[in-house]
């Protein structure tokens, strides 16, 4: 049991704390002190279904239906890029330097929908979590122990982000650093977007 649970560990270990959208939304949250607590929750529940989806069966089903996978993928590819946009539109305007100075602070409902959308419309989470992580958890010992393993690996990580971006917030709330932290997201978006479309 503990073996499924270390592998399942290190695995999500490996996998997630590599920056992407999901990383980069908790992060911005966190620097924004707006509602990140919330959406670190929300990042390790989705993720813990996720996983726990693959390891017990949908892994199997999305390798043998290529139909499933290239909406994932072309929709994930269109989500990216407009996610990217938004980012690089910061990045450039001076009036919306990561404080939301044109809207004003969002409310939890908004920001927690923007986070389901981020995990749940970028198929990078559904290729590591279910696919990868999933089909190597279908064949451990103890499937459970390695599913929960997974989850605490997400459950360490994205709330010591968001601990951790929250604190150092009052040193990196400037506006250079915001132009920097957008335009490295937009890059980011861009390049996964790239991947998806080119079926890398």
């Amino acid at each position: 049991m503990w073996q499924s649970y270390i592998n399942g560990l290190l695995m999500a270990a490996g996998l997630i704390i590599a920056i992407g959208a999901q990383n980069a939304f908790v992060l911005a949250q966190s620097l924004r002190r707006e509602h990140h607590l919330p959406v670190a929750a929300l990042c390790v529940v989705c993720d813990a279904l996720l996983v726990s989806a693959g390891v017990f069966g949908l892994a199997t089903l999305l390798a043998q239906n290529p139909v499933l996978l290239n909406i994932a993928r072309w929709g994930g590819a269109a989500f990216l890029l407009w996610y990217g946009v938004q980012a690089l539109r910061r990045a450039i305007s001076p009036t919306a330097l990561g404080q939301g100075a044109e809207t004003g602070p969002r409310s939890r409902r908004a920001v927690l929908l923007a986070a389901l959308a981020v995990t749940l419309l970028n198929p990078h989470v559904y290729l590591d979590t279910v696919l990868l992580i999933g089909s190597l958890g279908a064949h451990q010992t103890v499937p459970g122990a390695y599913a929960l393993g997974a989850a605490s690996a997400s459950l360490v990580w994205f709330f010591a982000l968001a601990l951790g971006a929250a604190w150092l917030a009052p040193w990196l709330a400037r506006p250079a650093t915001w132009r920097v932290l957008d335009l490295t997201v937009a890059l980011m978006m861009f390049g996964m977007a790239a991947q998806l479309m080119l079926g890398q």
